[in-house]
């Protein structure tokens, strides 16, 4: 599905050299490459404060701990998404409400989240899935409405812009109270191992959430909350600083990739293409197609016997997770995000793919489907 080894191989030298840099210089943790990096990444989204972490998952945690959120608090979140979304909002103790994804950019409905707010409601966390941006302008209308938080996880949208009706442009994640995203090493910026970042255009959050970030702590020894232990380390920021300035045409190679799986599939009724709105560009961290009356499992199968990877984004939602049992959640109807994972299926998408390769799987993906 993603083949880091290949993109390792075209930026070995400079990535060897850095790491070689970091074990000279011993400054494991906290030094020169993270803040070079959290400064060309704050720049680079457009952020006025910029804060590294351990993780996408720690990410958004902080976020939440800094924004004062109580237990029973309820954040609205799709229920179509990673299980990392709403783990934590559980793992706080705020009770998640579930709610509708649009079928057709599989991120969150608007008109979902408004008939989710009640008197508890106290943030709403849209998803940037597969690398498409939310409706972060109705979303931050509602928001305003309502005095609600706003915390984008856009673990899977990095280099994603927005256009807002005024014709203004953002960052994915530098649009809301607090955005958090992840370098996983599948990521479309992924380290060699984990790390993630938090950005907000709010100074007093920002200090708040570094020191979160590190056990509650301004000055060492002085703990003026409670916080976490979540570091960035030097080795994965001096990765993740080769790898940023990559970042652009990484994306470039996505969207060459997604235009060539686009154009093998365009005429058959069978296969539903992923969307782009008119607000959103499309960084494809997955390239997510809709099946209609097609057998899913046995194309996966079929694509399997053949060598050619393939995944299902998710099968179980959120709304159906046997973690949330012990939550006082409603019977929800969530007919869309039922029907999706029920017919999505993802093929390989990633930075080094060829037009052998792309060939290859279109062929076949079409040859089960028409036979």
């Amino acid at each position: 599905m993603v083949d880091t080894k290949s993109q390792y191989l075209n930026i070995k030298s400079a990535v060897d050299d850095a790491i070689h840099e970091v074990l000279d210089s011993a400054a494991y943790i906290n030094g020169k490459p993270v803040q070079d990096f959290t400064a060309a990444l704050n720049t680079y989204q457009g952020s006025a404060h910029t804060i590294t972490c351990g993780n996408g998952t720690d990410a958004l945690q902080i976020a939440m701990m800094a924004l004062d959120l109580q237990p029973g608090d309820e954040v609205i979140t799709p229920s179509y998404t990673y299980i990392a979304t709403t783990e934590v909002v559980a793992l706080l103790k705020l009770t998640p409400v579930f709610v509708e994804v649009d079928p057709k950019t599989f991120c969150i409905d608007p008109v979902s989240v408004r008939n989710a707010i009640t008197p508890k409601t106290k943030a709403i966390v849209p998803v940037h899935l597969y690398g498409h941006a939310a409706p972060m302008e109705e979303i931050m209308q509602i928001a305003a409405e309502f005095g609600l938080y706003v915390i984008e996880d856009n673990a899977q949208a990095i280099g994603c812009d927005y256009t807002f009706l005024d014709g203004s442009k953002k960052k994915t994640g530098s649009i809301g109270t607090i955005g958090a995203t992840s370098f996983y090493p599948s990521k479309n910026l992924g380290a060699y191992g984990d790390g993630g970042a938090i950005f907000t255009n709010d100074a007093a959050l920002a200090q708040k959430m570094k020191m979160i970030a590190n056990h509650g702590q301004q000055t060492r020894y002085y703990h003026e909350m409670v916080g976490c232990n979540s570091r960035l380390d030097s080795m994965q920021a001096a990765v993740l600083n080769i790898k940023l300035k990559n970042l652009d045409d990484y994306t470039n190679a996505r969207r060459n990739a997604a235009n060539f799986y686009n154009n093998a599939f365009a005429e058959n009724e069978k296969i539903t293409v992923p969307y782009v709105a008119p607000y959103s560009t499309h960084v494809y961290h997955q390239y997510t197609l809709q099946l209609h009356n097609v057998n899913r499992d046995a194309l996966s199968a079929y694509l399997a016997e053949k060598k050619i990877p393939s995944m299902i984004y998710y099968p179980v939602p959120g709304h159906r997770q046997k973690m949330f049992s012990g939550f006082d959640l409603p019977t929800l109807d969530l007919a869309i995000t039922d029907w999706l994972t029920e017919r999505v299926i993802s093929l390989p998408m990633h930075t080094e793919m060829d037009q052998e390769q792309l060939s290859f799987i279109t062929e076949n993906v079409l040859n089960f489907i028409n036979n």
